[in-house]
């Protein structure tokens, strides 16, 4: 059936789907964690200081028994989080190779056995991000040589497989890039914080569908929330005044 009106704009972080990346140990687990009903699912060891809900996920049937749980909705949590997506990925490689009993995925040849595990690698994301609750993932970060007509110059992207980064990149609405940066205090002294980059880069991977949050943010999920909140303010339905009593 053919839409009669436009679909609105979402205005809460529980309707988006999030990748978020950087360095080891900058702090990315612990920014999703602070997200309203957090859960995560644990694809490697890493949350031991933090007091999280987390399902342990260490093959593709766990995800996917995981994902079922979710689905059915009984339960309080508001946003998923796949810490890490690349480990997901590994487990989604994984079962498609045991599922038609070859040693790697080239073995199906013209491409079968990577087209097998992208599918149903996008299929289960696909079905996460469409499920009414916030989907955070997370990746690491890597360093790349982009080779161009002009020269050559380093790009930072997440650690994830080209096809499965392609994916991952096509779907989210928000790209979050967690760095490092070198501030000078009036006394001349520097610090180095830790901050999230919103927009695209040559250098670096972000971005950010809503085109509202600033360019810079302190990797801090309440200041996040707050500037998100703020940008999307004029997309919530606005009171309307009542007429004046005569």
């Amino acid at each position: 059936m053919l839409p009669t009106a436009k679909t609105q704009p979402k205005p809460d972080l529980a309707d988006l789907t999030v990748l978020v990346y950087g360095q080891t140990k900058i702090g990315k687990s612990t920014f999703c964690s602070q997200s309203d009903g957090a859960l995560f699912l644990a694809t490697e060891p890493g949350l031991n200081a933090l007091d999280v809900y987390q399902v342990p996920i260490q093959s593709w049937d766990d995800l996917l028994n995981a994902c079922a749980e979710v689905t059915e909705g009984k339960h309080a949590f508001r946003t998923i989080i796949v810490d890490t997506i690349d480990n997901a990925y590994k487990f989604c490689t994984d079962y498609i190779v045991k599922k038609y009993k070859i040693e790697h995925e080239s073995d199906l040849g013209y491409g079968k056995g990577y087209a097998l595990v992208n599918n149903e690698f996008q299929r289960v994301l696909t079905k996460l991000a469409f499920l009414p609750y916030g989907l955070f993932l997370i990746s690491h970060a890597k360093e790349i040589e982009v080779d161009t007509r002009t020269g050559k110059y380093t790009r930072i992207v997440p650690t994830l497989p080209d096809k499965a980064r392609k994916i991952v990149l096509g779907m989210v609405d928000q790209v979050l890039f967690c760095d490092l940066e070198t501030a000078t205090a009036e006394g001349g002294a520097e610090s180095i914080k830790r901050v999230i980059r919103t927009k695209p880069s040559l250098y670096y991977e972000a971005g950010d569908r809503t085109g509202r949050l600033p360019e810079t943010i302190d990797l801090d999920f309440r200041k996040f929330l707050d500037a998100f909140n703020a940008a999307v303010a004029p997309l919530k339905p606005q009171p309307t005044a009542r007429p004046a009593a005569k």
